[in-house]
């Protein structure tokens, strides 16, 4: 091969990977919320006033450590106590879960029990059917709901457009004063993304501990669907939109199993894969307009990143004597990798160790993207999940 066509080969493919990988993590952001500014109004009408019958389901595993104070935090939400059903889901739960939930039968709480772990997904396609609610809203047993979630959700359904509403999730931390809640920066950035989105037409995706639909858009799902986006992706090939609330959020634990949070980011990948080439349909953008922009921005190109990123750090290499620009480019890298390194077990604040943080959050959700490629690859599917321990 040609020297020199092998040589501008390389810097077309640092550049380019260059490019989707800051396009996937900030340019994208900026381009939707430019976007957004410049998208006439679309507004939904949002009524606190407007209160359908609700049925908020929560989804549990054994989860006989939390399940008690997800009730009590249920029965305190703002919201009229007629119209809001509470059901708690278990797939299978072997522990104390379902003895301390019949203990709230008497106040309204009810217990759908599934024998033999068929599955987050099987348990929804059978509870959601029987829920009385007119909007069903998703949870789990360790999201804790301020107490006007549920209202302020519920709230943008006044405007007959909106399929789904989604809420998004604090991380509360243990300190030595107590706890104190914080939204990490790719939590911000997320939810930044999905405020932009939804201006410009739908967000994309929900947060699973905080969403809500109506319930007459609930279409059955397969056993390995992700359905806080498959869910949503069936309600805008439906024609409706979806939207972030903003006031609306949960508190979880931060994690303490590193190595479990990592493989349920492997989950995730497989079966958002799964799900983004089940509905290839809403890449159309004659019949979806700019929802098919914002679904390969916000997720194809961010599950294409560790590829890119490989790239470039192959390009880097091979481009590292051609000029200072290259070299630099290697020192980051390297710096990054140094950094990720060193934030394993360092519990110190500051500036170096928030760098740290997230240049080792970086390197490692980019590496369970890269396992559930290898798994969807494979062709492997999960149909059951089981909680981390926070």
């Amino acid at each position: 091969m040609n020297s020199a066509f092998l040589y501008l080969s390389m810097k077309i493919l640092f550049w380019a990977s260059l490019f989707f990988l800051l396009y996937a993590y900030v340019g994208y952001p900026v381009v939707i919320w430019l976007i957004s500014r410049m998208t006439p109004s679309r507004v939904h009408r949002k009524d606190v006033s407007f209160s359908p019958g609700v049925s908020l389901l929560i989804s549990a595993y054994n989860e006989e450590s939390v399940i008690e104070s997800k009730i009590n935090n249920a029965l305190s939400l703002n919201y009229p106590k007629e119209l809001l059903e509470i059901i708690v889901i278990s797939d299978g739960s072997d522990d104390r879960t379902n003895e301390i939930v019949k203990t709230y039968a008497s106040q309204g709480v009810a217990l759908h029990y599934y024998e033999g772990r068929i599955g987050k997904t099987a348990c929804l396609n059978r509870s959601v059917p029987v829920c009385r609610g007119e909007i069903i809203v998703f949870s789990d047993a360790n999201s804790m709901y301020e107490r006007d979630a549920v209202r302020n959700l519920v709230a943008n359904f006044a405007d007959d457009r909106i399929g789904f509403a989604t809420g998004y999730t604090r991380y509360a931390a243990d300190t030595e004063g107590g706890i104190v809640t914080s939204i990490g920066i790719y939590a911000a950035i997320e939810k930044f993304t999905k405020k932009a989105e939804s201006v410009v037409n739908s967000c994309v995706g929900a947060d699973g501990a905080i969403f809500a639909i109506r319930k007459t858009l609930y279409t059955p799902l397969r056993g390995a669907d992700i359905n806080d986006f498959v869910i949503p992706l069936t309600i805008i090939r439906l024609g409706y939109r979806g939207v972030l609330e903003e006031r609306a959020y949960c508190v979880e634990k931060t994690v303490e199993d590193q190595r479990g949070e990592v493989k349920r980011q492997v989950r995730i990948t497989n079966r958002t894969l799964r799900a983004i080439f089940h509905h290839i349909g809403l890449f159309n953008p004659i019949a979806f307009g700019l929802f098919p922009f914002e679904l390969f921005s916000h997720k194809v190109v961010k599950f294409l990143s560790p590829f890119f990123a490989l790239i470039l750090l192959l390009c880097t290499l091979a481009l590292m004597n051609s000029g200072t620009v290259y070299l630099l480019f290697l020192a980051a890298e390297v710096m990054l990798l140094l950094f990720a390194w060193l934030g394993y077990g360092a519990g110190r604040a500051g500036v170096l160790s928030k760098a740290s943080s997230i240049c080792r959050t970086f390197i490692t959700m980019n590496l369970a993207i890269a396992g559930g490629w290898v798994q969807f690859l494979r062709g492997e599917a999960y149909t059951t999940w089981s909680p981390i321990k926070r």
